[in-house]
């Protein structure tokens, strides 16, 4: 598997919090990324300042639109070393019975529909060529619960038995894994934590083990339940 200056990295939610600290760090390690989100300030900020990478805004929630980033990326590109599907959301904090019917739904669209959307439109290139890693954001609350994050926890739990079945489905010399990174101070951990996150990793300082790690990974971890070494959990 290509690592570092030869790898092409596809990484859905580039415009903040792990997402943007993974994408300047596999840039800084000399791979190629193709990254999409949802911010067109922060992709303009992106293309500016890495000009030779593919920065394009989309929503993962709508199958079409990844369709065609994927279309486009396979053309001018190729397929994929790496694909990492880390856009996700955070549901309100309050008891499962008082979540709104809305953000049940936008949470299930985000965390795990948009996840099918961009296995469905890339892996098939993958397996063309029966090479590459697809690793699925999980989480510390996709292993174990806690009050008031039911949503999440029933979309990183869903996420783990998607990739696990699918690692079951690729051929040889590729590899699926569900990822929990741990407990990292970001903007969607505030929404949850408050104040509280700030005990803990900022992305910048995350990243220094997480993307060497996930470089790392290949076929012997088909379907292995992986977390980030040295990570606090959830």
């Amino acid at each position: 598997m290509p690592q570092g200056t030869d790898a092409l990295v596809v990484l859905s939610g580039v415009t903040k919090g792990l997402g943007r600290a993974m994408a300047e760090e596999f840039i800084a390690r000399g791979a190629t990324v193709a990254g999409c989100g949802r911010s067109p300030e922060a992709l303009g900020e992106l293309k500016t300042k890495y000009p030779k990478h593919h920065w394009t805004e989309v929503d993962v929630t709508d199958a079409k639109q990844v369709k065609g980033w994927a279309e486009r990326v396979l053309k001018e590109l190729r397929a994929p070393d790496f694909l990492i599907n880390n856009a996700a959301m955070m549901n309100p904090n309050a008891p499962l019975w008082e979540q709104s019917i809305e953000d049940f739904s936008k949470i299930v669209d985000v965390n795990i529909k948009g996840v099918f959307h961009l296995i469905r439109s890339f892996v098939p290139a993958m397996v063309s060529r029966k090479r590459g890693v697809i690793v699925n954001f999980s989480s510390g609350w996709g292993r174990s619960t806690s009050a008031e994050v039911a949503p999440y926890c029933a979309t990183k739990f869903a996420i783990e038995g998607l990739t696990q079945a699918m690692a079951q489905e690729l051929p040889a010399g590729m590899a699926a894994v569900p990822l929990n990174p741990g407990v990292i101070d970001t903007d969607m951990l505030r929404s949850s934590f408050g104040g509280g996150a700030g005990a803990y990793p900022k992305p910048k300082e995350w990243v220094k083990k997480a993307v060497p790690f996930i470089l790392g990974v290949t076929a012997k971890d088909n379907g292995r339940s992986l977390s980030v070494p040295g990570s606090v959990e959830d």
